[in-house]
């Protein structure tokens, strides 16, 4: 996809981009510091060269796909500014149609419920069943209140294995298999028009390291080796296949290229000519 696919940045928050028909919008919830003890196999000279300050920036995205027929939401985000973001596209919690979250852990999840109900009452949950089997066993509250709270409206799917040609959820939109962050962890191929872009989830968490070498992970990472094993095959799939990526810790915008690099992996962002 050209740069000059770049629509439209909203405010400092959210900025569109097309694909095909559909136009997708980034919506950055939070930024932070991160701290390097979260990481798992990394050695001190990877650190030094690759955390120099001893910090990471820490993103927290949600997506929303707009097709002709659909609003789609990738994620919810921490709830904090996604209500902004989404009224700054014009699009209220009523028009959202369809949800596809990749997993449930709070930052993905926080903005599902306001006041303890359903914020987007008309929308369908789409969730693997795998996610759903492991959280409905859990004693996570927020993760148990926000699956009653949708019980009428979950729909679950299974993920297919990259490269596969079904399109297991709805036209446009495909689960892929991104397990080990959590059981079920989801990733969505989206394509129009012969335009895709895959949103990754928490495939990483911080790109200044994970890409170079993704066999570092996270301490919570509910299966290490599941998890790098994901990493690796998603990243190398999206570099070979030139597919661009989003992901929901990837700094704003958020989406961008993968190349294969001389150590691990290359991330470069569509708007890093703008200045991000």
């Amino acid at each position: 996809m050209p740069i000059n696919s770049i629509i439209a940045q909203a405010n400092q928050d959210v900025i569109t981009f097309e694909f095909g028909e559909f136009r997708v919008s980034t919506l950055s919830e939070k930024m932070s510091n991160g701290n390097p003890s979260m990481l798992v196999g990394a050695s001190q000279d990877a650190l030094q060269k690759y955390l120099p300050d001893g910090t990471f920036p820490m993103e927290v995205n949600a997506f929303l796909v707009r097709t002709p027929d659909k609003n789609v939401l990738i994620d919810a985000g921490l709830g904090q500014k996604l209500f902004d973001n989404l009224q700054s596209l014009e699009v209220t919690p009523e028009q959202i149609n369809v949800i596809l979250m990749t997993h449930l852990h709070g930052d993905h999840i926080g903005g599902l419920l306001r006041d303890g109900k359903v914020a987007f009452p008309n929308a369908d949950l789409y969730l693997s069943q795998a996610e759903y089997d492991y959280w409905i066993k859990s004693d996570n509250k927020q993760a148990s209140n926000m699956l009653a709270a949708y019980k009428d409206k979950l729909k679950f799917f299974v993920p297919e294995e990259l490269g596969s040609k079904e399109n297991n959820l709805f036209p446009g939109f495909q689960g892929i298999a991104a397990y080990g962050h959590t059981p079920g962890h989801t990733a969505y191929l989206i394509e129009s028009e012969k335009s895709n872009l895959l949103i990754w989830g928490d495939v990483t968490h911080v790109m200044a390291i994970q890409m170079a070498l993704p066999e570092v992970a996270l301490a919570f990472d509910s299966d290490t080796k599941q998890a790098i094993e994901s990493r690796k095959k998603i990243a190398d799939y999206a570099a070979k296949n030139k597919i661009p990526v989003g992901g929901m810790h990837i700094l704003f915008p958020a989406i961008g290229n993968i190349k294969v690099a001389q150590e691990g992996y290359e991330f470069r962002p569509f708007c890093e000519c703008l200045g991000f």
